[in-house]
């Protein structure tokens, strides 16, 4: 501040100073009605003292400048703070729409830029159609637009939501200080490109995206001013998430899956450079209209959960099976087939724990025991090359602290387990059973306990597994050999009954 002429001759406090040191300490400050309406002063009436505020704040890394030149541009009212410059003016459709075929030119206009497969385009169309009932919704989806590659139309798909949504804003990076007074100043869908880079520099972020998530629990804290006054902002509304591969699992729970592909050589769409505006802006016209004749309709659906789907997944999708339901046609039958479609493929990417209480539970079933110390299932668990436990720690084999860490966050614990004569330390079967209910589906497939391995061109046993005796199992998979025959025979001593008795 010193070095930056900001404060007058005079000692008296200077406003305009005060304002400009509120910004370069806190800057989601530039975002209040009486700070904004004393930088416009300034930039109208001192220009020479507003390029060196100008200068302070670019100086500071608070704001951008071109975000500082928008909210102190002429014409720009205190309350609104440029609203009508961000937001595209909609004109309303002159009569009632019918909600069907609305949908349908929604899904239609989104194919002809991006390629994905239906219950994708079907769901990012009733998602367009949920943010013009924002304000009649208690849940509030995220939209996550997600690829396992660069060049699959992400950007082009949150171009074409930028056109349909209701007061899109669309940002690249964002500060956590301004999300949160952007979102309650302007209650705008908020579009956020390149969100893995995003939310890895700002992590807090993360918190203020999974708020926004149910109305009753909208809400953030934040000390703002010089007497650092606790403020609650509300961050309700709605918001999309463009990125490549998994968002946090906490925003992938209250998300909408948006998952797009490459095109096929043959494949042909239009670049959204090129789309035609009028279409688009009577589309929102019709969203408009459409949102204004079904908001009571909206307002109290309750549409039944779909079964199959967890709580959190159908929370998501309740706003959009609202919205189907009051369009009436085929889609209420589309969106429920978009819901299982899309969050059945999200469920066959479980999360590293229950992939870890997966691999334990293929241990356990495939050395046919009811304990196991640590060191065997540390041993078990690298055996799978296609699993990440043996490059767990940098290229090595997972730890035992780090399996500890892992168990705990489930309740499971270490205990001392008698091994015949060993008494080390290890887990017994029993102790994973309520884990494994609670976080993998009965139909998770097991992995067979000895799967057949190459020979390398040489004579091996007939056998595909080892014999399926109670008492002798089989504790590695056969070897490939070096030119010798293999043997079919168990190649480990047998467990012994009094060991396994409860078990067996």
């Amino acid at each position: 501040m010193t070095s930056i002429e900001l404060l007058p001759e005079a000692e008296t406090p200077d406003p305009i100073a005060e304002a400009v040191a509120k910004v370069k300490q806190d800057p989601g400050a530039v975002f209040e009605a009486e700070v904004l309406a004393l930088l416009r002063k300034v930039r109208e009436e001192q220009p020479a003292r507003w390029a060196r505020i100008r200068h302070a704040i670019k100086e500071a890394k608070t704001v951008s400048l071109a975000d500082l030149d928008k909210l102190t541009g002429n014409g720009a009212s205190e309350a609104a703070a440029g609203t009508s410059e961000l937001f595209p003016e909609v004109t309303l459709w002159p009569e009632p729409v019918d909600g069907a075929e609305l949908l349908e030119e929604l899904s239609a206009i989104i194919r002809r830029h991006v390629i994905a497969d239906p219950p994708t385009v079907h769901a990012a169309a009733l998602w367009a159609a949920f943010t013009w009932f924002i304000d009649v919704v208690d849940v509030a989806p995220i939209a996550n637009i997600t690829a396992p590659e660069p060049r699959c139309g992400k950007s082009v798909l949150l171009g074409v939501l930028a056109r349909l949504v209701c007061r899109p804003l669309t940002v690249s990076n964002i500060a956590p200080a301004a999300l949160f007074r952007s979102i309650e100043l302007w209650s705008p869908t908020l579009l956020i490109d390149e969100v893995d880079a995003f939310l890895a520099e700002h992590e807090e972020a993360r918190g203020i995206l999974n708020a926004g998530f149910t109305r009753d629990s909208a809400f953030v804290i934040r000390c703002v001013g010089d007497d650092h006054m606790p403020t609650r902002f509300n961050v309700w509304g709605a918001k999309v998430l463009c990125g490549i591969g998994r968002i946090a699992a906490t925003l992938i729970d209250r998300s909408i899956p948006l998952r797009l592909r490459r095109k096929l050589p043959g494949e042909r769409t239009t670049k959204i450079r090129h789309a035609d505006h009028a279409a688009f802006a009577e589309l929102a016209g019709k969203l408009a209209r459409f949102a204004l004749d079904n908001r009571e309709a909206v307002r109290t659906a309750r549409p039944a959960e779909i079964e199959g789907l967890n709580d959190r997944a159908n929370d998501c999708w309740e706003p959009l099976l609202a919205i189907a339901k009051a369009a009436g046609g085929d889609w209420p039958r589309l969106a429920r087939h978009a819901a299982i479609t899309l969050h059945g493929l999200e469920g066959e990417t479980p999360s590293i724990g229950a992939e870890l209480l997966a691999s334990i539970r293929d241990a356990f079933d495939s050395r046919r025991t009811d304990r196991l110390s640590t060191a065997d299932l540390l041993e078990a668990l690298a055996e799978d090359d296609e699993a990440p436990w043996a490059a767990w720690n940098r290229g090595k084999p997972m730890t035992p602290h780090q399996l500890s860490k892992r168990l705990t966050e489930f309740g499971i614990k270490s205990t001392t387990v008698r091994i015949g004569l060993r008494t080390p330390k290890g887990y017994m079967r029993e102790q994973f059973e309520e884990a494994w209910n609670r976080y993998l589906s009965s139909d998770t497939p097991k992995k067979p306990a000895t799967p057949q391995q190459a020979s390398n061109g040489a004579a091996s046993s007939g056998f595909g597994t080892a014999t399926l005796s109670a008492t002798v199992a089989d504790e590695k998979t056969l070897k490939a050999t070096a030119g010798a025959a293999c043997c079919g025979v168990a190649d480990k001593t047998p467990l012994q009954p009094e060991d396994n008795a409860e078990y067996f």
